[in-house]
């Protein structure tokens, strides 16, 4: 099962809120990303980026658990929204 670009952008911005709230995890996304805040307000809309922060969650098992939880998420849909996203489908070996 796949999911359509809209669901997953829904569920990316769903990540980026969840993201935002989590005053640990969101210094190591900026910091990680070089994004600033303002970057983030700017790129919320643009796919490309909602799939850098699904890219960001996805890097770690615990992440995905504590996003899906608190939104009421299967755990497998984080990466499906990601595969939906642009460059979701290209495969990374690193």
């Amino acid at each position: 099962m796949s999911l359509s670009a809209e669901s997953a952008e829904t569920i990316a911005l769903q990540a980026l809120g969840w993201l935002a709230a989590n005053e640990e995890l969101m210094p190591v996304f900026l910091g990680a990303t070089g994004a600033s805040v303002d970057d983030l307000k700017a790129q919320a809309g643009d796919p490309a980026f909602l799939g850098s922060v699904l890219d960001f969650i996805t890097m770690d098992d615990a992440w995905v658990v504590s996003f899906c939880d608190t939104i009421g998420l299967d755990y497998t849909q984080p990466m499906m929204a990601r595969q939906a996203l642009p460059g979701g489908a290209q495969m990374n070996w690193t």
